[in-house]
């Protein structure tokens, strides 16, 4: 049985938003690192949480994963052991 709900399509950067919010960061920190404002860091959760269907925020992560079946951690995890020489 096929679904009649299509997945939604993500940017690059509400991507790079949702691999942030998996590492923990807060809407300053989103901000500062892809230089906007956290204003408008906001207002890409916001539109995340309505793609995806979820009520907060810290749901995002697991919500894409469910959805895109891609892990929003695995960047940060292969940056990591690149740099411990792994």
């Amino acid at each position: 049985m096929t679904s009649d709900v299509a997945t939604p399509q993500f940017t690059t950067r509400q991507v790079e938003i949702v691999e942030l919010l998996a590492a923990g960061l807060s809407n300053d920190e989103l901000g500062e690192r892809l230089g906007i404002s956290p204003r408008t860091a906001k207002a890409h959760c916001d539109t995340l949480r309505a793609k995806l269907g979820v009520n907060r925020r810290r749901q995002i992560p697991v919500a894409y994963r469910i959805v895109t079946g891609d892990d929003p951690l695995r960047q940060s995890l292969v940056a990591a052991q690149a740099e411990n020489g792994g």
